[in-house]
């Protein structure tokens, strides 16, 4: 077998969806002939654990990992957290709009850390893998990113090992990720972020992306051509034992749920319908599972909602999709930020596979609304398309009430895991 060195943060037992691109990956590559190599953090800062996820690494699979130190601890003691506090996807964003230590701790986070708070394992990790590289034959290597501090540990084998080919991951945008903008930077570290970023991108023997949006953006930027290779779903992920949907009409939304993703014009639309139809009230149910961020709870609050709420922390990946797999529609918010047009949410090709209504809210000309119209999977609206979004929850209403509300989704074998990992094989032996 070849072999494929994978350098990632997000692994299992860390759960949450940075971990799923990798994992699902390199379990479908020894079928292509790969042994996948990965590298990770020993003790990792996790927002959220998933033991379950461990049954999904492929038994051919190494996994080396290294300890890491990480200045969460300090983030913690300036804001006053407590020590086993877990950070929430847009932590950025909430704290850069929080109090003065919380502003402060942001402006070390974007001046200091550069790329970003796993600046600390770059040099150790360097060291480690080029020790291992001179002893066993690595046939390329892959970085994934964010965090960025994973492109930097690949650069500096790149130069030791120049005859190793380098894929350089980016799952998102560097400087044009949603949150850069927050993180209160000067000119100097502003300017130290793109030199980095470009000499990844110039570096690199091939800088792949998840959307033909986000290639376009990089592109503009290293001034090459990027390949797209997009998330997916697994199959093996689907084989459910009973096909049974939920007596309420369940609306539910899987994963992390951020700041920057709160459709609030939704929950006014909803309160409108419950409060028009005392049935539509009865039946109502908002299931969240995930992270969910407080200011998405308030607004549901304060649409008289909160009673309709089922919150559902962290469950077993398999676990939430079995949940999903029962819901009448599938939320997808996107997050209103600059660089929406290219974001293609992983949870979105296992909405796809789901097979059932999936509500989805962004701009209607943006990447994922293509592939939910070639999928017929569901609807798009912009975000403050209050009147179709309306028309389409009391659409989905009525043919709940007839039980009745079905999708024809197709053409999404394409995003399986398997024909992805054949995707990456492919660049990687160009």
């Amino acid at each position: 077998m070849k072999k494929i060195l994978i350098i990632t943060y997000y692994w299992p037992p860390s759960g949450g969806g940075g971990v799923m691109r990798w994992l699902k990956m390199s379990k479908y590559l020894p079928e292509q002939g790969w042994q996948p190599i990965i590298y990770t953090p020993e003790n990792p800062d996790a927002s959220v654990n998933d033991e379950s996820l461990l049954q999904e690494i492929h038994p051919n699979t190494t996994v080396l990992k290294y300890p890491i130190w990480e200045p969460y601890d300090i983030y913690r003691f300036l804001t006053g957290k407590k020590k086993d506090t877990k950070f929430k996807a847009g932590y950025v964003s909430e704290a850069s709009s929080g109090n003065w230590k919380s502003k402060l701790s942001v402006f070390i986070r974007g001046n200091f850390l550069i790329p970003d708070p796993r600046m600390f394992w770059i040099r150790p990790s360097i060291k480690y893998l080029s020790k291992y590289l001179n002893e066993n034959d690595i046939d390329a290597i892959v970085s994934t990113g964010p965090p960025h501090s994973m492109h930097l540990i690949a650069l500096g084998l790149k130069k030791r090992f120049p005859d190793i080919k380098w894929i350089a991951d980016f799952r998102d945008p560097w400087t044009d990720i949603d949150f850069y903008s927050k993180l209160r930077l000067t000119k100097w570290a502003d300017k130290k972020h793109r030199k980095l970023e470009k000499k990844v991108l110039t570096k690199a023997d091939s800088v792949i992306t998840v959307s033909p949006g986000c290639a376009r953006d990089i592109s503009k930027i290293a001034n090459r051509k990027i390949e797209i290779v997009n998330n997916g779903y697994d199959p093996a992920d689907f084989e459910f034992a009973e096909d049974k949907l939920d007596k309420e009409f369940t609306i539910s939304h899987f994963g992390a749920f951020n700041k920057d993703r709160n459709p609030v014009h939704l929950w006014s639309i909803l309160q409108k319908l419950a409060e028009e139809d005392n049935s539509f009230k009865a039946n109502l149910k908002i299931q969240l599972i995930g992270q969910t961020d407080n200011t998405i709870l308030e607004s549901i609050r304060n649409c008289n909602l909160y009673d309709n709420v089922c919150i559902i922390e962290h469950l077993p990946h398999k676990k939430g999709l079995s949940l999903l797999k029962s819901s009448q529609v599938l939320l997808l918010p996107l997050n209103n930020a600059p660089n929406v047009m290219g974001i293609l949410p992983g949870k979105m090709y296992e909405y796809l596979a789901l097979k059932r209504p999936i509500l989805a809210i962004g701009p209607t000309i943006a990447d994922y609304a293509k592939i939910i119209s070639e999928t017929q999977s569901g609807s798009c609206h912009n975000f403050n398309d209050k009147t179709g979004m309306e028309k389409t929850i009391r659409d989905y209403y009525e043919l709940f009430k007839k039980n009745a509300l079905r999708v024809n989704s197709n053409s999404f074998q394409e995003y399986s895991r398997k024909n992805l990992a054949k995707k990456i094989i492919d660049i990687a032996t160009k």
